[in-house]
């Protein structure tokens, strides 16, 4: 299973949400649409149409930058970083 870090963000939109969660998938895509089933909505705020990741998130597995079709070893961290921006 991988091992999901996930913006605190997110924790308090969704009930029942860890920071860290592990998720059975073959890629990052497949671990947000694990996500997806057990709290609907979620996956919206990561991805948009295409699919691809939402401008302002970022996604690391093993500590290289990933995309959607990145693969997930069973021993894998998946980190999602949501940036911030102000002036």
């Amino acid at each position: 299973m991988a091992d999901v870090h996930l913006p605190a963000t997110l924790t308090s939109l969704f009930p029942g949400l860890s920071r860290h969660v592990d998720v059975e998938a073959g890629t990052v895509l497949g671990a947000l649409d694990a996500l997806e089933a057990q709290w609907p909505g979620l996956r919206d705020r990561l991805v948009e149409e295409g699919p691809e990741l939402r401008p302002h998130i970022h996604v690391y597995v093993d500590r290289e930058r990933a995309g959607l079709d990145a693969p997930l070893g069973p021993r894998s961290r998946m980190d999602v970083i949501a940036a911030i921006s102000g002036g």
